[in-house]
């Protein structure tokens, strides 16, 4: 995998996705002059079948579990304050969720 499949930004907000010993982190970052920075991510076990977590940050608390991806970017989208469909998913974390 290379940095660019790791990586995704768009409209404002940065994406990145890395692999821990025991999970798949995406972590999002949104920074708005108005209303100052704003994070939030998804985790799920490295074996891919797992119910994915949101989180404020990579290692934070966990908020809620979904089985669906596009839940969780639903929950993601409300954290940041911007629609899921505006936020970047970088190619090695397309296939998270069950």
């Amino acid at each position: 995998m290379t940095d660019g499949d790791r990586t995704a930004e768009a409209d404002g907000i940065a994406a990145s996705y890395e692999e821990t010993d025991g999970e798949r982190r995406l972590a999002f970052e949104r920074v708005d002059a108005d209303s100052g920075a704003a994070t939030a991510a998804v985790a799920q076990n490295l074996e891919g079948y797992a119910m994915l977590k949101v989180r404020p940050t990579p290692a934070g608390d966990e908020l809620e579990r979904y089985y669906g991806f596009d839940m969780a970017l639903d929950h993601v989208g409300e954290l940041l304050g911007v629609p899921p469909h505006e936020l970047p998913v970088p190619d090695a974390a397309a296939d998270m969720g069950m």
